[in-house]
């Protein structure tokens, strides 16, 4: 009886250890940052803000500096530093883009910092 329960124990035991693996294998890749590369967001910012060809690369060079400023900070900098970083870069997108452009971007900035979507259905 003894044996039997030490197979059996020792069986669950191998079963659990290898879907731990197969979850893991499963599970998405993380590659240590938060939020979208530059790509990403200067995709969307060229969708949702109609940016002229002319604008793309301007605002992309911004969007690099400003990703390349947040990544040199401190962790206990992020919050105090991070917030002049990003209203540097309001700075210079405003300089760029038309002044309905520059307030859909502050729209979407605000939905960025209150959680996208989710945020403006609870405020309804």
């Amino acid at each position: 009886m003894r044996k039997l329960s030490l197979v059996a124990a020792l069986a669950l035991g191998g079963l659990i250890a290898c879907s731990t693996l197969v979850n893991a294998q499963d599970a998405p890749k993380k590659s240590g940052k938060k939020g979208f590369s530059v790509e990403q967001r200067l995709d969307a910012m060229s969708t949702q803000l109609s940016l002229t060809d002319d604008q793309k690369p301007k605002v992309k060079t911004v969007l690099e500096d400003t990703a390349k400023k947040m990544k040199d900070l401190a962790p206990e900098d992020r919050q105090t530093k991070g917030r002049e970083i990003r209203d540097e870069q309001a700075a210079k997108l405003k300089a760029i883009l038309t002044p309905e452009q520059f307030t859909k971007y502050q729209e979407m900035s605000q939905r960025g910092k209150k959680g996208g979507k989710k945020a403006d259905k609870k405020s309804e």
